[in-house]
């Protein structure tokens, strides 16, 4: 990939933002595209790494717009993560990917030098990130053995969003890191960026799911890879406020979703002016769709303000509220952004019709999107674990209700 040229990089959070707002219709064109063919979002990748929304999710120190602490413009990256799922689910998914993995980067013990690259690879070049850690349903954990200069990695990952780009895009690679004894079960936990074009790798292409078919989620394999010293870190402690930050990423791509269903919904409706019975002669006078849009458009609304109050409260570096409660808003935003994610995109053709249904609208891809995703861990575990913070005053081992 060549330097990326632009107008100018946006100068502050607001400004990112505002971009995704703006580019929002013009990626919302390949949706039914990428839907039908289970593509990359290649082009729509683009438009945002020359629109430079990355800048938020770089430190200030490095040329991007990321300070006060961890999650510094939290609330910012939510509601740009929003606009961009709104579009199109799959790139939505692929932008929050390389968001979530540059945030665990620029906090790694990386080299100042390797975080520089980074920065400027991500800013100016449009780098795509990949969080390459799922080994369910694979042969075993992935492991790494230390050599002359660096390690080598070998293993499979079953799960690799935003992988569809491949060239000089990084996956990073979560393994056991093995010592003298060769113990995998009491190895320390090792990360290492590894580029897609390395030629042991293999891609295996097999992504084809029902929904958000173009995060290209395929499977890797790393036969032997090797990781030059500079460019591999060990996983430090997770931050206890970590939970709550994940569950708003995974509410934002939820919430877009829903947000584009209902939009799709509406400009159909304004286009073919059809109402639901015959006796209001036009959808503009039908009180049925104003009724139904109306619950839709306050259901998204309401998720979505709780979505970015507890991103702004997380925002704060000197948190008074404890991670255990973070942690229960963070979940308490997924529940509410995937019950209207998914009401929503599961009702619009309530209103837009039978004919609505034809391939070229692909229309049902907000649904198939929502639920596809919103499978990823189960409502009723996270209600049942905000349910016994309640009772208890205590909350629960996330192990006790989520495989990992």
């Amino acid at each position: 990939m060549t330097t990326i040229e632009r107008a100018g990089l946006p100068s502050t959070r607001r400004a990112v933002v505002e971009r995704a707002r703006e580019l929002r219709p013009e990626l919302a064109k390949d949706g039914p595209t990428i839907d039908s063919t289970g593509s990359d979002p290649t082009r729509n990748m683009r438009l945002l790494g020359e629109a430079g929304l990355h800048r938020i999710n770089v430190p200030t120190e490095f040329g991007g717009l990321w300070d006060g602490g961890l999650y510094g413009g939290w609330r910012e990256v939510m509601e740009a993560g929003t606009e961009i799922a709104a579009a199109e689910g799959s790139t939505g998914q692929c932008w929050a990917t390389t968001a979530l993995v540059a945030r665990e980067l620029f906090g790694s013990a990386l080299p100042s030098e390797t975080k520089r690259q980074l920065a400027d690879e991500i800013i100016h070049e449009g780098r795509r990130l990949v969080a390459s850690n799922a080994e369910t349903g694979g042969t075993g954990r992935v492991v790494g053995r230390r050599v002359a200069g660096g390690l080598v990695v070998s293993g499979t990952k079953t799960f690799n969003t935003n992988s569809g780009g491949g060239g000089r895009d990084l996956a990073c690679a979560s393994f056991a890191l093995l010592g003298a004894e060769q113990d995998v079960a009491n190895a320390p936990r090792h990360h290492a960026l590894i580029r897609l074009d390395n030629p042991t790798l293999t891609l295996a292409h097999d992504w084809d799911n029902m929904g958000q078919r173009g995060t290209y989620s395929q499977t890797i394999t790393y036969r032997d890879v090797f990781v030059p010293d500079g460019w591999h870190f060990p996983t430090h402690p997770a931050d206890p406020y970590f939970l709550c930050a994940g569950m708003l990423l995974h509410a934002s791509l939820l919430q877009g979703i829903g947000e584009g269903a209902l939009e799709a919904a509406v400009g159909y409706l304004r286009e073919v002016n059809r109402p639901g019975m015959p006796k209001f002669g036009t959808a503009a006078n039908d009180p049925l769709m104003h009724r139904q849009l109306g619950e839709m458009s306050s259901e998204l609304a309401a998720a979505g303000a709780l979505l970015l109050t507890v991103a702004s409260e997380l925002e704060d570096p000197g948190l008074e509220v404890s991670a255990d409660e973070m942690g229960v808003r963070g979940f308490r935003a997924k529940v509410a952004s995937t019950r209207a994610g998914l009401d929503v995109s599961s009702r619009i053709h309530d209103l837009t019709g039978a004919r609505s249904t034809a391939n070229r609208y692909r229309f049902d891809r907000f649904w198939r999107n929502a639920r596809t995703f919103g499978s990823h861990d189960s409502l009723d575990a996270k209600n049942a674990l905000i349910g016994c913070y309640e009772l208890s005053g205590k909350f629960p081992p996330v192990s006790d209700y989520f495989r990992f």
